[in-house]
């Protein structure tokens, strides 16, 4: 668990990145990505963000900055009982920072390398525990809330193109511009985000601009490929198309469950990711669906035979862990576009839930929901509000193991008494397009937090602050 975290101060640093951002000589908006991959343009971006001019001009160099600070804080509560890792009843506002160098670099006809260090520190509500969707995306579940440098992203891309068909891409995060195949062949190898590629949501996927919640800005029930940073290293094969899009990736697993260091002995450990996106038009307006299935393996403990095992003691999943173990699961991920202003996302994930939570967070079935909007309506075009529910659960072996008193990384009250965890979520992004910069107020009630319908007698609010600079 995470300390308190108080050395930095929200004004300070907001001011600071509002300064940077205006002696920044790059002019524009803040138009938030879906992902910080090239190749993953949303297919219904109306609603998220403006839509972008296209050129033919081509640049062998691409320079992007990111910095968010996200300040939280929930009511005091008044719990009947609490573990290790339960929400804490009491506790101050929580802050936390990441600021992030994109640098892309042209090699030769369709290759490039992509560098990304970064800098995180803060802490996370109770140090990131008690919640299985916690409440704040940019949080890692780490004993040292000090800022810290480390790669985020260093990988090399190459495309093939299977057409004469080109598109252009404007100069982004990790994207450079000029023009590339329509339809393509690629691999990316090296260090990255699995989530760079996966399970991509043009409305809910990004906690630095979209929503907070960790089952919003993924799918809660995918345990992804990821060390406590969030980044793996592997490779992803892509086949894209305007009509069809096909993907596969094997990455590397942590060594421990939320570990920092990555197994690099695949034949041991291993992630295997498999994704097909559908893009298609209602009524001319785009949409899409995406099915993902996933296979892990690392060196998990069973949840059955750890409460088997215990006999009157407290079970300990870390005893019941063999060389090799599995989890699977799928994703089904939707969005349509409603209007040019307003669009509509939904997801639905499952794992199996058999053992441990290895590298994401203790959600084992996850439904959400949402909608965004734009603020054409009342003249702020380049604002979007967001409003979604989310329901998350736990399998039975999950839950029995929680019941009996066990602890996993992210839940621990105890005991319990089983309910369906949920979370609604609605926040409201200001743009403010001559600073390169969005100020969003945020709010989240959470009911059964870690799945306990005893332990608190009401629902948890949570309210929050995020500034983000990006150019």
């Amino acid at each position: 668990m995470m300390p308190r975290y108080s050395s930095l101060r929200l004004p300070m640093l907001a001011a600071a990145a509002l300064l940077l951002a205006g002696r920044a000589r790059a002019q524009g908006q803040v138009t938030p990505p879906a992902s910080a991959t090239p190749g993953q343009q949303p297919a219904a971006a109306s609603a998220q963000a403006p839509a972008r001019q296209k050129t033919d001009s081509t640049a062998n160099w691409s320079l992007h900055f990111q910095q968010t600070v996200i300040q939280q804080w929930h009511n005091d509560l008044s719990p009947r009982y609490a573990g290790d890792h339960s929400l804490q009843a009491r506790e101050n506002a929580k802050l936390s920072l990441t600021t992030t160098l994109f640098l892309g670099r042209r090699l030769w006809k369709g290759a490039a390398v992509f560098f990304n260090p970064e800098v995180a520190g803060g802490s996370g509500l109770s140090g990131a525990t008690g919640i299985g969707g916690a409440p704040n995306g940019e949080t890692f579940r780490i004993g040292d809330p000090s800022p810290q440098v480390y790669l985020a992203r260093l990988y090399f891309r190459q495309l093939w193109a299977l057409g004469p068909d080109r598109e252009n891409d404007e100069d982004d995060l990790n994207q450079l511009k000029g023009s590339r195949p329509a339809r393509y062949l690629s691999l990316t190898a090296g260090k990255f985000s699995i989530a760079d590629y996966f399970d991509q949501n043009s409305y809910s996927h990004d906690p630095r601009t979209q929503f907070f919640n960790w089952s919003l800005m993924s799918a809660g029930g995918w345990d992804y490929p990821a060390n406590v940073r969030g980044y793996t290293v592997g490779g992803v094969l892509e086949y894209v198309t305007p009509a069809l899009a096909l993907r596969a990736s094997v990455t590397s697993m942590p060594t421990d469950a939320n570990g920092p260091t990555l197994d690099l002995h695949y034949g041991k450990a291993q992630a295997t990711t498999v994704e097909v996106t559908k893009p298609y038009a209602l009524r001319g307006h785009p949409g899409a669906v995406r099915l993902l299935g996933f296979r892990n393996q690392a060196a998990m403990g069973s949840y059955a035979l750890a409460v088997r095992d215990a006999g009157f003691s407290a079970p300990d999943v870390t005893a019941a862990r063999a060389e090799r173990r599995t989890k699977y699961g799928f994703i089904v991920n939707a969005e349509q576009e409603i209007s040019k202003e307003i669009g509509v996302f939904g997801r639905f994930s499952y794992n199996d839930g058999h053992n441990e939570t290895w590298a994401f967070t203790e959600i084992d079935q996850s439904l959400s929901v949402g909608a965004t909007s734009t603020g054409a309506r009342w003249r702020r075009p380049t604002d979007r509000l967001g409003a979604a529910l989310v329901a998350n659960g736990l399998s039975a072996d999950h839950r029995a193991y929680l019941a009996a008193g066990g602890s996993g990384f992210i839940l621990g009250d105890g005991r319990l008494d089983y309910g369906l965890e949920y979370i609604g979520e609605v926040y409201y992004s200001i743009d403010f397009p001559r600073y390169h910069a969005a100020l969003s107020p945020d709010y989240q009630i959470v009911f059964n937090p870690g799945y306990n319908t005893s332990r608190l007698p009401g629902p948890v609010h949570i309210a929050a602050l995020r500034v983000h600079v990006e150019f």
